[in-house]
């Protein structure tokens, strides 16, 4: 897992780093500089012209020594810096190291003065800013905007709050190079307009300061998911890989159930049983062989009280509708106590039935899209509000909530948020929560707490996207696709 930092964490994790590891800020810069201009020389030849806006403080410092670096690499480069009464030490410094002229920005420029730039890299403020951006910066920033140069930020996009919502002036940045750890503002799509494609530089810090870095936010890596896996016995067998129970399907539904059958089984649960409607016993017993099937007095809904007896992992919500007899027949399993994977109309139904929230068992994983979790908590006012509205979730109700998206965010009861790095716009199509339901679920029946099923789950869900979207690109995927990549991404994580 890499953490996840905000601005308070960030300077916090800036200061342990000189203590501990006995390097000057001057020599981190250095280092942050050269990260920067390994990564740009292998994506931009020297026939693009550079400029490089600086501001006087630290960020402004990066910028000068990136100028410096990419003189040596033959870019014909242009540095701005935009007057200001002080100046760091560290930027002093390099200011002293580049042996060229600097262009100083005193009045409003039009942006026809970065014009003949192809590349413009942004190195005003960096992550220490916490008012909004006014005067003569912001007229900077607006001229930037307006160019049709590629504009890459420095760490963080000049004008980005990295714990509260971001308004006025802000650089729309193409591409951010941020050093050592992710900033926690990268994750939300009000900032996407921002941030660009955001890439992470490795600036050596140690992993003993990292480790002893406080943070609240995690983001997922391959590597974290490998060591959450559990390895199978000689002799396990049936019994002991997990008895699941999926009640999905309703009348011209069926297959979101199929979907969450079939990923379930894919993702190593022992035995599946799949309650449905008694109209869809024929289509579950024909499109999934391996599963049982339970099957519901009612033709066409779920309406049956259910013994539960023995179920390691109960799913419940996929394509069951919201008749009256579904929303009293999924109470009482509610009443059932026993933690379990709540997904779309389930969801649904609690946004109706609010009072239903408080018959949800600890240890539950609830997995709403935006929409059906605006019916839940109401309306919030940006991204920031939204998280923090998820954790309460968590918290109230001691269970893990996901927040399906892109970097899908997952939180858990003690209030901590984890990202996912997989996944694809081109699982944005109906029926993959269906297979992410399955995953879950059949986690859970293995006997993983809920925050490992949830984090394996939605990373293992997007890797298989990912693995399907490689294959058939991403306007052709489905969820069926995503099901039978399951193996090849589950393969990948333990490779």
């Amino acid at each position: 897992m890499i953490k996840v930092l905000d601005g308070d964490e960030l300077k916090k994790l800036d200061q342990q780093t000189v203590q501990q590891e006995s390097i000057s800020s001057i020599d981190l810069m250095e280092r942050a500089a050269d990260a920067f201009v390994r990564w740009f020389v292998q994506r931009f030849n020297a026939t693009h012209k550079v400029g490089i806006i600086c501001g006087t403080g630290n960020n402004g410092g990066d910028g000068l020594a990136i100028a410096r670096l990419l003189k040596n690499w033959n870019y014909p480069v242009k540095v701005w810096v935009i007057s200001a009464e002080r100046e760091s030490d560290d930027f002093l410094k390099n200011k002293e190291r580049l042996a060229q002229e600097i262009n100083e920005i005193d009045s409003s420029p039009e942006f026809s003065v970065f014009d003949d730039r192809h590349i413009l890299i942004d190195a005003i403020f960096g992550i220490g800013l916490s008012r909004q951006i006014e005067g003569l910066h912001a007229l900077v920033i607006d001229a930037i905007n307006k160019t049709d140069s590629i504009r890459i930020a420095v760490d963080v996009p000049s004008g980005l709050h990295l714990e509260r919502h971001s308004y006025g002036c802000v650089i729309r940045a193409h591409y951010t190079l941020t050093f050592q750890v992710p900033k926690l503002a990268f994750f939300f799509p009000e900032n996407f307009r921002f941030v660009g494609d955001w890439h992470l530089l490795d600036i050596g810090l140690s992993k003993k300061t990292l480790k002893e870095s406080q943070a609240s936010a995690y983001f997922l890596t391959r590597a974290g998911i490998k060591e959450k896996l559990k390895i199978r016995s000689k002799f396990d067998h049936k019994g002991k890989n997990g008895k699941a129970l999926l009640v999905a399907g309703s009348y011209g539904k069926m297959g979101a159930c199929v979907l969450a059958a079939r990923a379930a089984l894919r993702s190593g649960v022992g035995l599946l049983t799949v309650h449905v409607p008694s109209e869809g016993y024929s289509i579950i017993q024909t499109a999934v062989p391996e599963a049982m099937a339970s099957i519901d007095s009612n033709a066409y809904s779920f309406s049956d009280p259910l013994d539960v007896a023995g179920v390691g992992g109960i799913g419940v919500g996929s394509g069951i509708g919201q008749s009256k007899e579904t929303v009293n027949a999924f109470s009482k399993l509610l009443n059932r106590s026993k933690p379990m994977v709540i997904d779309a109309d389930a969801l649904n139904i609690m946004g109706v039935y609010q009072e239903l929230l408080l018959t949800v068992t600890s240890g539950s994983i609830l997995t709403p899209h935006p929409k059906e979790f605006e019916r839940i908590v109401d309306t919030w006012a940006n991204d920031f509000e939204r998280l923090e509205k998820q954790r309460k979730l968590s918290i109230d109700l001691k269970s893990v909530v996901i927040l399906k998206g892109a970097y899908t965010s997952i939180t858990s009861p003690e209030g901590l948020v984890y990202f996912n790095s997989t996944g694809n716009p081109g699982m944005a199509t109906g029926g993959t929560g269906d297979v992410l339901t399955g995953v879950l679920t059949a986690l859970l029946a293995q006997g993983y707490s809920a925050i490992d099923a949830a984090l394996i789950g939605v990373y293992v869900h997007g890797l298989a996207g990912d693995i399907g979207a490689r294959e058939k690109g991403m306007d052709s995927l489905i969820a069926s696709d995503l099901v039978d990549c399951l193996s090849a991404a589950f393969l990948k994580v333990r490779s």
